[in-house]
């Protein structure tokens, strides 16, 4: 037990603590520890007493509240943004490009808050995040839109991340789960809504710019309410210690991989060199990135710790839905922003109460993998369902189904953080976070890119992909079929909510379509696409399911020192109070 006296001395060593711990590996070839005489990773582990947890907890559900919320808004605000820029060929690129600059830095921000500290690395993300926001809501055109997209999610990709590392480094393994994923959960439900409120009653802009007066709050608070550790080591160490080959190969092998599957089909065929050369180039460069990780990296952004099929398969499915939902909606219902983002809500009610549901459970029982493949099937279930759609679905099973599928998703969401966590010593901690979040960032762009894909040549996906060198694009040939100009095609292409029921007929007899035409178009061509979008996603969650009920493993939720820190925590909490307590008595006596 600590004395009263000592409290000032303990809680500052509890606030900082800068300790310094022997130097981990650098050199991780065969798993073994070697020391270092260049560097120093410190053990950034800082068990906090409650009191303070509450006050660190404030600011990092903030900046989780910015990152989540900033996905979801965008998603429902998407048709819009497409109808002002007349660039429904191009929409996908928005959220493709915010995906594939996040994909690429998720890695390093584990690695980077190892080297310069925790505090450090979340604000330069938080900064990155809030420039690109800022700038996109002023984008004139289609293109600057996506290239200040691309820098808000260079930094967007390591808020969540970071987030749940430290967390991981402030409250114990078991205790943990459902922290952030139930703050995740909550800006997932209140976003669709808002994004269609803003789309549809302000502007489309304020989708982005909603976020930078949250963002720069949280900033305030995470500089000023979060007590961590501070890292040892010289910077010029530091910057030598920094994989910047392993963070090149990965934004180029995303690249490389996500910009064909984009183009394939709907800019160029499948079969031409334009998309077959970068494809190939990016497989063969996420080689070069294994074998560079293995063997080459002095301090490797992923330990080869195995790879996270059921995350991957997560983001290809949550953030598909997230983006396809809401124009469906629109473009095959005619359901306006505010209902369409009202008629997504129950996915993250779904999701938030499956989350704090499950994090309360095993923060009991300790048992994780139940929830993580028996999520899936569900998932799966609420996917086969949702791709019957149509418009003559009654609204009651609309929601049931959305419902079914939040339920899912929530359950294998958080359960797997934990999983990833358990499954490696605690130094490898903060990496496998950022891994596990890189797989599902991983999924998610590629679904953006696929999913479009899918979208504009939905029937016979495989055949088309195989005989695309005589048509790249279903819908303009369907309507070629209907005798369409192709400058018309192009017009509802780039706004294909002109295809549904809301659908401005004016616009259309300018273009030569009538509302006759257009049905077919929208039946044999959007609903058909969107379809066998949701079949595939029932296949991926079912896949998913059975990968992992076989591969992921039950592992202890205790760390053998975690009892020794959670008891400091305590003491160290008991000693402030006394503290207090002796400082208000002596202020009483001296009135």
């Amino acid at each position: 037990m600590v004395s009263p006296t000592d409290s000032p001395r303990l809680s500052q060593e509890i606030s900082t603590n800068v300790t310094v711990t022997p130097a981990l590996s650098t050199h991780q070839l065969d798993g073994a520890q070697t020391p270092s005489k260049h560097l120093v990773l410190t053990d950034q582990t800082n068990l906090l007493p409650f009191r303070t947890i509450v006050t660190v907890f404030l600011g990092l559900a903030s900046c989780v509240v910015v990152s989540s919320l900033d996905s979801v808004v965008v998603a429902t605000a998407l048709p819009t943004v497409s109808a002002d820029f007349k660039a429904g060929s191009v929409i996908s690129w928005v959220p493709s490009a915010y995906f594939l600059t996040s994909t690429a830095f998720q890695p390093m921000y584990g690695r980077l808050s190892d080297i310069f500290g925790r505090k450090a690395t979340l604000i330069v993300a938080m900064s990155t995040f809030v420039v690109g926001s800022l700038a996109a809501g002023f984008s004139r055109n289609i293109v600057e839109l996506i290239v200040f997209r691309g820098v808000a999610g260079a930094g967007g990709g390591g808020i969540l991340s970071l987030a749940q590392i430290i967390m991981s480094d402030i409250v114990s393994l078991q205790d943990r789960h459902g922290i952030i994923g139930t703050v995740t959960a909550t800006a997932n439900a209140i976003g669709p809504p808002l994004g269609g409120a803003l789309a549809q009653k302000a502007s489309w802009r304020w989708c982005f710019w909603l976020n930078v007066p949250i963002a720069l709050a949280s900033m305030v608070v995470v500089q000023f309410a979060l007590p961590l550790k501070r890292v040892q080591g010289d910077i010029k160490g530091k910057l030598r210690a920094i994989d910047y080959l392993g963070a090149a190969l990965t934004l180029a092998g995303c690249a490389l991989i996500i910009l064909p599957l984009i183009w394939g089909g709907v800019t160029f065929p499948w079969s031409s060199p334009t998309i077959l050369a970068p494809l190939i180039s990016g497989l063969f460069v996420v080689a070069l990135f294994c074998l560079w990780e293995w063997r080459g990296a002095r301090l490797p952004i992923v330990p080869m710790t195995g790879v996270l099929i059921g995350m991957f398969i997560n983001g290809f499915i949550f953030y598909s839905s997230l983006f396809y939902l809401p124009q469906f909606f629109q473009v095959a219902l005619g359901f306006s922003p505010i209902r369409a983002g009202t008629f997504v809500l129950p996915v993250p009610l779904g999701l938030s109460v499956a989350n704090i549901a499950a994090g309360f459970i095993v923060s009991r029982t300790s048992r994780y993998r139940v929830f993580i493949y028996s999520g899936f099937a569900l998932w799966a279930a609420g996917c086969a369902g949702i791709s019957a759609i149509t418009p003559a679905t009654p609204k009651g099973l609309v929601v049931f189904l959305m419902i079914i599928s939040g339920l899912g998703a929530g359950m294998t969401q958080q359960t797997s953080t934990i999983a990833a966590q358990a499954s490696v010593p605690r130094r490898d901690m903060s990496v496998v976070t950022a891994m596990r979040n890189f797989t599902r960032l991983l999924g998610s762009t590629l679904s953006i890119a696929i999913s479009a894909t899918m979208m504009q040549v939905p029937f016979n996906f495989m055949h088309t992909v195989i005989m695309t060198a005589h048509s790249n694009n279903f819908l303009r040939k369907s309507m070629a079929a209907l005798h369409i100009s192709a400058a018309a095609a192009s017009t509802v292409v780039d706004n294909p909510a002109l295809l549904g029921a809301g659908g401005n007929t004016t616009t259309l007899a300018h273009l030569g379509v009538t509302r006759a035409d257009a049905a077919l178009v929208l039946a044999g061509g959007y609903n058909a696409g969107f379809r066998y979008l949701f079949v595939l996603h029932a296949c991926l969650a079912g896949a998913a399911a059975l990968v992992s009920f076989a591969l992921v493993q039950e592992k202890s939720l205790l760390r053998g020192d975690e009892e020794a820190l959670k008891r400091d925590a305590r003491d160290a909490g008991l000693a402030v109070k006394l503290a207090e307590r002796r400082r208000k008595r002596e202020g009483d006596k001296a009135l």
